[in-house]
């Protein structure tokens, strides 16, 4: 009896050793498991051996996937700085190029020419200032797009950003017999102000485009809890509701419209900036009934 009793006391011990042995074994791998997860997400992993056992297996195999998510973290970061300095290159070997030619466009129209030269000049002149906006555009959604410039909201006041907006393309809207007109407003909302402003004046560009002599754009605030809405509001053409869906594609030019001037940038450009801030457009429209392109900036 004494030695059942011996036995069975030796089998629970060794039982329980070894239940506490497997309890170690799986706390290092989940451990390990843990630490490597935090060294990928510092950007800091580096892989190590480890055996074949059944349940290290699942630790070789996530050291393995990390490895590759490394070396494709790295070759993105290359990528991304390949695209930047193409991009400065870009923009600094066609700056000096483009505004030489506005320049001798310039004192070409000043020279004594025959009637019909004068009409080319006038061309080439806008060729080159389409051109100049085209690049300009381009390298501005690639350094978004690509990182390289990163938006920085900061909560302030909206009502100085609108008031300088209207300053700028009020002459605009008056050369085309345009009224604008923008409500004063005391909100904050959390924004970039350079970027915000380009998204804004994008809106604003096409709504005087697109408006005939006459009509009027307003600039309006509607506050709400998490966030703060601006509209652009004009009474132009408006956009079917089977375009609306397409209108923020880059690129995107309706039929409708492509025998005025633009790119198909505008759009696609102001809603990068929104999303890059945590806001968001929407655009409200009927075709002859007008426009209202709404910006949802975050409050905090």
């Amino acid at each position: 009896m004494t030695r059942i009793l011996l036995l069975c006391g030796a089998v629970t011990l060794v039982s329980l050793f070894y239940a506490l042995y497997c309890h170690q074994r799986e706390k290092r791998i989940l451990t390990n498991i843990n630490q490597m997860l935090i060294a990928a997400m510092r950007g800091t992993y580096k892989e190590q051996d480890f055996n074949e056992s059944l349940l290290s297996s699942v630790e070789t195999r996530l050291a393995h996937y990390l490895s590759a998510s490394a070396v494709s973290a790295n070759n993105l970061r290359k990528e991304k700085d390949n695209i930047k300095t193409l991009i400065a290159d870009i923009s600094h070997q066609t700056k000096t190029p483009i505004a030489n030619i506005l320049l001798y466009t310039q004192l070409l129209e000043e020279q004594e020419l025959p009637e019909a030269s004068h009409a080319c000049v006038a061309a080439l002149d806008g060729q080159a200032q389409k051109l100049q906006i085209l690049i300009e555009a381009l390298v501005k959604l690639s350094r978004l797009e690509t990182g390289i410039i990163a938006l920085n909201p900061k909560k302030a006041p909206v009502q100085p950003m609108l008031e300088h907006l209207s300053e700028t393309y009020h002459p605009k809207a008056s050369a085309k017999g345009i009224t604008l007109h923008f409500d004063q407003t005391k909100e904050t909302a959390a924004f970039d102000p350079k970027w915000t402003e380009e998204a804004i004046g994008n809106l604003l560009d096409n709504a005087i485009k697109y408006t005939p002599a006459g009509g009027s754009v307003q600039l309006h605030v509607i506050p709400y809890e998490l966030f703060c809405r601006i509209d652009v509001s004009d009474n132009g053409i408006g956009i079917s509701e089977d375009e609306q869906a397409k209108i923020f594609g880059r690129f995107y030019r309706s039929e409708e419209v492509a025998e005025s001037e633009g790119l198909g940038i505008g759009l696609y450009l102001a809603r990068q900036i929104a999303a890059g801030q945590g806001g968001y457009i929407k655009v409200k429209s009927s075709a002859g009934n007008g426009a209202t392109f709404s910006l949802y900036l975050p409050r905090n």
